[in-house]
């Protein structure tokens, strides 16, 4: 089994290995003010070098072992993250879902790059894994990330009271799910 490389107009999605974990520590460095609100609290110790050696580490072998498929979006050079779009808990037999997670760099919010992202991890995920399900949550307050699932084709499935820790404090979910139109 490669490694996927899936080309968008604007990207080049893949799973980075550990060797490449100082353009992980970047992003998150560069956007840890913006990612604050919607991620877990994080120790100083995530924002280091060996910390995303070892993520990454992890992240590649749940790719081999088909559990999670952790994607990154490089420039078109190779040389910076400019998102990320995990689809984790990767489920087969007669479940065959998984749940997604995403996060865009600051600078690129609002310009329809998530989107574009995110639409062609999906793609891979129902195409090439034959996935039936992905499912994914935000927080009421994030409207943007509501309105991208939305437009991804997500459906409001329930609201989770008390869902995720999110930044310290507990907080609640809407829930959506995707169903692959092929399977």
């Amino acid at each position: 089994m490669t490694l996927p490389v899936i080309k968008t107009p604007r990207t080049r999605l893949t799973v980075l290995t550990p060797e490449r974990a100082d353009l992980m520590l970047d992003f998150y460095l560069r956007n840890r003010e913006h990612l604050r609100v919607w991620e877990p609290a994080r120790d100083e110790s995530f924002y280091t070098l060996d910390h995303w050696r070892q993520r990454l580490r992890d992240g590649y072998s749940q790719f081999f072992d088909g559990s999670a498929l952790q994607l990154v979006a490089l420039d078109p050079k190779g040389e910076r993250v400019l998102a990320t779009c995990n689809f984790t808990h990767i489920m087969m037999g007669m479940f065959k879902a998984c749940h997604l997670g995403y996060a865009i760099d600051k600078e690129h919010e609002g310009q329809g790059l998530m989107q574009e992202v995110v639409a062609a991890g999906i793609e891979h995920l129902f195409c090439e894994m034959g996935l039936h399900r992905i499912m994914a949550s935000y927080m009421p307050a994030n409207e943007r990330s509501g309105a991208l699932l939305a437009r991804l084709g997500f459906e409001r499935e329930g609201y989770a009271r008390d869902y995720l820790m999110i930044n310290g404090r507990w907080e609640d979910h809407i829930l959506t799910a995707l169903i692959n139109p092929a399977v």
